[in-house]
Formats: structure tokens, sequence, C-alpha cells
């Protein structure tokens, strides 16, 4: 899964989004560019509710990646 970040988040709103998966036992990458940040999720990230990330302060978009049969 991916969660893209709008363009201005702030300090606090990305930390509460990675806070947010950390406690539910995901590992996650940061990755920061010019205008994003993306945090990569990963894990069986079925679980997890994309209308409820994407309500998040500062989320622009989640991404729900299909598995590979």
């Amino acid at each position: 899964m991916l969660i893209i970040m709008k363009k201005n988040t702030n300090e606090e709103a990305l930390d509460y989004v990675k806070e947010y998966l950390i406690n539910k036992n995901f590992d996650i990458h940061q990755s920061t560019g010019v205008n994003r940040i993306i945090i990569g999720v990963i894990g069986e990230t079925e679980t997890l509710d994309t209308d409820e990330l994407q309500s998040m302060r500062g989320v622009l978009q989640v991404v729900r990646i299909e598995k590979e049969m």
C-alpha cells in the first residue's frame, strides 16, 4: 500500500499517520521528494481501512497494491 501525502503536509500530520501504522504493526518506508512524501506500507494491508486512512489530515491518496498470484 502507498499513502501519498499532500504537498504542504506538516510534520505533526505526517507523524500521526506513521505512528498509526507502526502501532498496527506495519513496517513503513518513507520516500521524500520535492513535491510529495510517499509512505510505503509493508505487511498484510488487507486489514487497513483505506477510507479511514484517506480521511486523515495530510493524506492526498491511498493506493492499495494487489497481491501477485
